[in-house]
């Protein structure tokens, strides 16, 4: 479904990585997506959108799962 949104869709290189820091990554990467951590077991709208990324993280504020558009 990424394929149809433009820019980077996808952040593997993220995992491990302050939350904070992969938030300004995304958005300095890909200026359309606004990205915005979400801390792990927290339910978010399922709606997919282009300009969205979940940044996950950890109670710890380190991601832990590859952040995509979504």
């Amino acid at each position: 479904m990424s394929s149809e949104c433009k820019g980077k869709s996808s952040w593997p290189e993220l995992v491990g990585v302050e939350g904070t820091v992969a938030v300004a990554t995304i958005e300095r990467e890909n200026p359309l997506v606004d990205a915005n951590t979400v801390l792990k077991g927290t339910i978010v709208t399922p709606d997919f959108r282009c300009d969205r990324v979940w940044v996950w993280v950890t109670k710890d504020g380190i991601v832990y799962q590859v952040p995509t558009i979504g």
